[in-house]
């Protein structure tokens, strides 16, 4: 089934579906601006909206599709002959009410009522490489049968527990924002961390991926509200020893606390992670804490901090995206560099106030942090951050851009280069010639810039969103490629640990990996999968 899918944590449009295929010059067929989430076709009409469903070729768009047809199967003479329907507004009462569900940890149930939900089937069983990369060990088959199936995030492989908490300071929008991994203490009597913490970011996840809210909240709260990360919320950090620090920045539409596999593989390495939480208007949904205005009479019964959500800002009609990306990647760029000075100073013993008033002990944090020894990692739009970052602010090292999206790059970098070394992890499916084109211009000559591509990945291999979901689900919203989530997480995470034991001059064994930061091994290649030679003139 080929679907047009909205990317959670990347530039919507031609840049995220991979551009034209290699040794071809020919464009999507509709161009979308990036950043638009693209669930409702291009130049539609408004009062009556063609539901598309095709066998094995069609495109979904979700908002196409009233809740009245949300909750029946699509019959095989639909999809042939889709008729035309109407847009209809979303009626609560339509709705079903949500059952009992069992709290579970760190994983969740898919089953084939989900796909009933999106109104959609599952008519396809396989994916063809766009590319030609062959996978050599293939990947499980989703099933979508009756038989429910649970999925959960990995827990970090490495020789320390983990240990998670958020830190807020100031009450105001220009304060630090970040949920922070840290090797912990063992500790089996404390819970894991809820993976998504408040209703209102299912909001945002609606509102990016065109979703009517009390549709997407219902969904998201239905599969995804009990499942929890592993790691240990508020664990005593463990302490003995000085951690590198990583700064890691999300992409568009994400938020601090769905790249937890990478972050908590990280900490259980033996890095204390700061994963940000940007308010540029470029995640799905974030807030800050102020001060509410009581009377004296209520000051005893009422919080005096309440929470003010930001939340996912759409391109304005007749807005050039290059512009509001760059402002975008300037205040994340800033938003890091601030968030490592923040960590910086509690490590230095200086007290901080967070105002999320968590029962975490930051004081143990005094002398944790190797300052000699700090990295900066994102992906997507957080690639583009880390490209910033790194020509802002030479404390960072070395950077890692998975999957990075050049837009917001501004053409100063090129000019002035970037001094650190800098690996960039794509995936196969989302890159582009002209993205893989302004990535060689920063690497240059470089021997210090690498570039691999892992075969078989989706631009969704990165955040968590790969493990959580299965079967039409996943196909639906390209969440999984053909390579086993795990497996491509992996050669990811393997690869970053052997960059930066190279770069941060750490006295571990990741170089056993030093082959995968060239390239080398089971599901990986040099450089990038793209053809980026011009194209033959007709």
């Amino acid at each position: 089934m080929r679907l047009l899918p909205p990317a959670l944590c990347a530039s919507p449009g031609p840049a995220r579906r991979g551009g034209v295929t290699p040794g071809t010059a020919t464009p999507p067929r509709h161009p979308l601006r990036h950043g638009q989430p693209d669930l409702v076709s291009p130049g539609a009409d408004p009062g009556i909206r063609p539901s598309s469903w095709k066998n094995g070729c069609g495109v979904v768009f979700l908002r196409d599709i009233p809740l009245s047809l949300m909750h029946r199967r699509v019959f095989p003479e639909e999809q042939q002959n889709p008729p035309p329907v109407r847009f209809a507004a979303p009626q609560i009462s339509r709705v079903p009410p949500r059952p009992c569900q069992p709290k579970v940890s760190s994983h969740f149930s898919v089953s084939a009522r989900c796909c009933l939900l999106l109104g959609i089937q599952d008519t396809t069983t396989k994916f063809p490489s766009r590319t030609g990369l062959s996978v050599k060990a293939p990947m499980e088959m989703w099933s979508t049968s009756s038989t429910e199936q649970f999925y959960r995030i990995p827990e970090g492989k490495g020789p320390h527990s983990v240990g998670c908490t958020d830190l807020m300071t100031e009450n105001a929008v220009e304060g630090s924002f970040l949920r922070l991994y840290y090797p912990a203490c063992d500790a089996t009597d404390i819970e894991e961390a809820r993976w998504i913490p408040d209703k209102e970011y299912y909001q945002g996840l609606s509102d990016f991926l065109n979703l009517y809210r009390v549709v997407g909240e219902r969904l998201f709260h239905y599969y995804v509200g009990s499942v929890t990360c592993p790691a240990k919320s508020n664990a005593a950090f463990k302490p003995g020893e000085k951690y590198p620090l990583l700064v890691f920045s999300h992409g568009l539409g994400a938020f601090r606390t769905i790249y937890s596999a990478i972050c908590i593989e990280m900490a259980s390495q033996g890095f204390i992670v700061a994963a940000v939480e940007h308010r540029d208007e470029s995640a799905s949904a974030t807030y800050y804490c102020k001060r509410r205005s009581v009377s004296e009479s209520q000051e005893e019964t009422t919080p005096t901090m309440e929470k003010e959500w930001i939340y996912y800002r759409k391109l304005k009609t007749g807005e050039e995206e290059r512009c509001l990306r760059h402002k975008q990647v300037q205040q994340r760029a800033q938003e890091c560099i601030k968030a490592l000075n923040l960590i910086l100073k509690i490590s230095s013993g200086e007290e901080v106030t967070n105002v999320l008033h968590s029962n975490f002990d930051w004081n143990s944090l005094k002398d944790s942090v190797d300052t000699s020894r700090i990295a900066v990692m994102g992906h997507s739009f957080g690639g583009a951050t880390v490209i910033e970052s790194l020509s802002k602010e030479m404390r960072f090292r070395c950077g890692i851009a998975l999957d990075v999206w050049m837009l917001p790059v501004g053409e100063d970098i090129y000019q002035n280069s970037i001094q650190q070394p800098l690996l960039f992890i794509n995936s196969e499916k989302f890159q582009w010639a002209e993205n893989i084109l302004k990535i060689k211009k920063l690497i240059s000559n470089d021997t210090n810039k690498k570039m691999i591509t892992i075969k078989g990945s989706v631009h969704q291999s990165f955040p968590d969103f790969t493990f959580v979901s299965g079967g039409i689900i996943a196909r639906f919203f390209k969440l999984k490629g053909e390579i086993d989530p795990n497996e491509a997480i992996d050669i990811s995470n393997h690869a970053s640990l052997a960059f930066l034991q190279k770069h941060l001059s750490l006295k571990k064994d990741f170089d056993r990996w030093d082959p995968l930061v060239d390239g080398i091994g089971p599901n990986v290649i040099p450089g990038t999968n793209i053809d980026t030679s011009p194209a033959d003139p007709e």
